[in-house]
């Protein structure tokens, strides 16, 4: 089977919801649903979150993080935790547990090397979605931060399925990778269950430009992109920044800001669990 034809055959797949997830992913997902409903007991969420370690670390750190903890005292268990972030928040970090189950299974080293990089990617772009959204754009952080962390999902997916197409991931001038990839997070996006206002501002990344002055989810998530210190090593090379001086955005976003919003977005990428995807 040659490139085109297994990037066929996985969008022919995708579109008819023959998107097959991780038994690790499947267990997570039950997670999300209980909290989905806003009346979920909190002792309940307590127990679904301390069945995942990961999950429940990564609660405790981010809760701890000077951007969630407001100069708070610091928390050192999950109930204060969960208490402290709410379950809009414990929604994202369980969606970075779902991301990172997708990369987890990657076997082949070189796949799995661009695994590790598109998670790093991920996390500073949701990182700097949130203050961006808090700073400068004006809509939901919490929203803002959800859309970063799931914003490459269906890059992670075609990674899960490459071990499969030796090759299908290569050097791809004709973009085949890049309308596949479309396809299939819409697909994955719907599988999800992720509310349209993000599915819609997700599928729209690739085409979009800026608005000025920036104020939407997709502004958000554009400008994130552009400010990320790590590149996706998926599509299209992103191109250089202007001097920030000599950028429109100067007007809504000065250098100072940018350098607050840079700085509160690393401590919030590192207490997210970093680059790793274990």
């Amino acid at each position: 089977m040659n490139k085109l034809e297994a990037f066929g055959y996985i969008v022919a797949q995708a579109s008819r919801g023959d998107i097959t997830f991780p038994t690790s992913v499947n267990a997570v997902l039950r997670l999300q649903q209980a909290l989905d409903d806003p009346d979920c007991p909190l002792d309940e969420a307590i127990r679904l979150v301390l069945a995942e370690p990961q999950l429940a670390a990564r609660t405790v750190a981010l809760a701890n993080s000077a951007a969630f903890s407001g100069g708070g005292p610091a928390v050192t268990n999950v109930r204060a935790a969960v208490t402290r972030m709410g379950y809009r928040r414990l929604q994202a970090l369980v969606a970075s547990l779902v991301v990172r189950q997708f990369g987890s299974r990657i076997k082949d080293p070189g796949l799995r090397a661009k695994a590790e990089q598109l998670w790093e990617h991920t996390t500073h772009v949701a990182a700097l979605a949130w203050s961006l959204a808090r700073h400068v754009t004006g809509v939901n952080p919490d929203t803002a931060l959800f859309a970063g962390i799931i914003h490459e999902v269906g890059g992670f997916y075609l990674l899960s399925r490459a071990d499969e197409f030796p090759g299908l991931l290569d050097d791809d001038p004709e973009k085949w990778g890049e309308l596949c990839e479309d396809v299939v997070s819409l697909e994955v996006l719907k599988k999800l269950s992720v509310p349209t206002p993000v599915a819609d501002a997700i599928g729209a990344l690739r085409r979009a430009w800026i608005n000025m002055p920036p104020s939407t989810l997709l502004d958000t998530l554009l400008l994130a992109n552009q400010y990320a210190p790590v590149a996706s090593p998926l599509g299209s090379e992103q191109p250089e920044l202007p001097e920030h001086g000599d950028s429109a955005l100067d007007f809504v976003l000065d250098e100072a800001l940018l350098e607050e919003i840079r700085a509160e977005a690393l401590e919030t990428c590192k207490a997210m669990g970093g680059p790793l995807l274990v």
